[in-house]
């Protein structure tokens, strides 16, 4: 059921088979292309550091998408979609090498209308809210931290929410996709239009069932957000202060962190004369409205010091400050690595509703080796917090039973160091969407070893682990 091997061929004379369509064939720009920001983990900087593949092909339409898969069906070589690479889990890695599919010249931004919007893939997030803000106020509602270069098509096929999420939930919930256009990896490939329940067949699946040409995603209100930085004397309070503040449904918010001492002061330079060395801190973005009534409630809070509000900072003082966004989620991470090589990363879920026992009990139980890193969400309807923490890796055994212990305290973990959607813990696969693969791509050429259920007949699927994608069978 998997793809061919890649096959010895001249990869000049295939690039020629593609006409107008551009390619690339320089081995260090293929190179180049061929990666993403799986180096997050040296579990799989290891595994991955040597995947590229062999030409990169660069569609700017529907059309020439279509007519790049029929002639790699043809010629039964593997395709891996690409957007801006800002993945961290090797999603748009070639494992077997052949084309990358880079989308990110095909980028309109399509239409907008009353609370929503129709773009192509390769359309920057940032880009889309450029056109969208200025006509009719509105913003997209869900983006990841790097929301600056992501593309909207990489972001539904590798994302899973983000930004947002506090008051949106994820990708996962009902409503924030609104309709693909999907092309088959076929002989003919056909557009699909996909909508309703079907879409989960399609986001999260690394594009292993079908290439995005078109997305339809809802909008909300635009607002002048601003940024407010928390001090506390200890990551419980700061924990609990976020959970309690996540739950005001009156105060409109768009992200909320919490980040344990001394990451804040140690890996946010830009930030660093706001916080002191010793405190844990809460980053929430609220509208603008929404600032003094946040005030009102963090006075209530015994040992709550507001540190830092980017709607008091002279342009001198906000000069160069990354939004607050970019101080969370992966970009956490990504501010550490810069400061210190040795440090990844986990993915935690923290369960409703004893998640605020629950992260100090495992940040009491590993201290510095696994400082705290939360995001607060609304996961099925309830404020609670996903876990980022940073990880000080000294060896792949060690970084083992750290997920063994979460696990068995309760939290569970969606493993960042595998490049396959199940072992993440990310996307549940089953017999739908088993039955959506071989439709979509019989052959098994879209992003072939991504997929274990197609890879191996064997591979169970119905196991008991939690999934943030849940199956469409379940």
């Amino acid at each position: 059921m998997t793809a061919a091997p890649r096959p010895d061929r001249d990869w000049t004379a295939f690039a020629a088979l593609f006409g107008d369509i551009p390619t690339i064939t320089e081995p260090a720009l293929v190179k180049q292309k061929s990666r993403d920001f799986y180096w997050y983990s040296p579990v799989l900087k290891a595994q991955l550091n040597k995947v590229f593949g062999d030409i990169v092909v660069c569609p700017r339409s529907e059309a020439e998408v279509v007519e790049a898969l029929r002639i790699c069906s043809r010629e039964r070589v593997p395709v891996t979609v690409r957007g801006a690479g800002t993945g961290n889990y090797g999603q748009a890695m070639p494992l077997s090498g052949g084309i990358v599919l880079d989308l990110s010249g095909f980028d309109a931004v399509k239409s907008v209308g009353r609370e929503r919007v129709v773009a192509e893939p390769g359309a920057v997030m940032a880009r889309i809210d450029d056109v969208t803000r200025p006509d009719s106020q509105q913003e997209l509602r869900l983006h990841p931290s790097t929301y600056a270069t992501a593309t909207i098509g990489g972001f539904v096929a590798g994302g899973s929410g983000g930004v947002g999420s506090i008051r949106w939930g994820g990708l996962r919930d009902f409503g924030n996709i609104i309709r693909l256009r999907v092309a088959t990896m076929e002989a003919t490939p056909r557009i699909l239009e996909i909508e309703g329940e079907d879409l989960h067949k399609v986001s999260h699946a690394y594009g292993t069932n079908g290439v995005i040409t078109e997305v339809e995603m809802p909008l909300g209100p635009a607002f002048s957000w601003v940024d407010v930085i928390v001090g506390f004397d200890t990551l419980e309070q700061a924990t609990a202060y976020a959970n309690t503040l996540g739950e005001q449904d009156g105060l409109l918010l768009k992200n909320l962190s919490v980040i344990a001492a001394p990451i804040p002061h140690d890996y946010f330079p830009r930030h660093r004369k706001f916080i002191p060395r010793d405190k844990a801190i809460a980053i929430a973005t609220m509208a603008d409205f929404a600032v003094g009534p946040m005030i009102a409630f963090t006075r209530r809070w015994k040992g709550a010091e507001v540190l830092m509000r980017t709607d008091l900072l002279s342009p001198e003082e906000a000069k160069g400050l990354p939004p607050g966004f970019e101080l969370g989620w992966n970009h956490t991470t990504l501010r550490a690595l810069r400061v210190d090589p040795s440090i990844t990363y986990l993915q935690v879920l923290y369960p409703f509703p004893n998640q605020v026992k629950l992260v100090t009990d495992i940040h009491a139980r590993f201290g510095d080796e696994v400082p705290a890193h939360l995001e607060f969400v609304r996961f099925d309807g309830k404020i609670t917090c996903f876990g980022l923490p940073l990880v000080r890796f000294t060896t792949e055994e060690r970084l083992d039973e750290i997920m063994r212990i979460h696990e068995e305290m309760g939290a569970p973990i969606f493993d960042p160091h595998r490049y396959t959607l199940e072992e993440g813990g990310m996307k549940q696969t089953d017999e739908v969407q088993l039955a959506f693969k071989r439709e979509a791509d019989p052959q098994g050429l879209l992003n072939p070893g991504k997929m274990i259920a197609w890879e191996d007949p064997d591979y169970d699927f119905r196991s008991g682990k939690t999934f943030l994608f849940k199956g469409l069978g379940s």
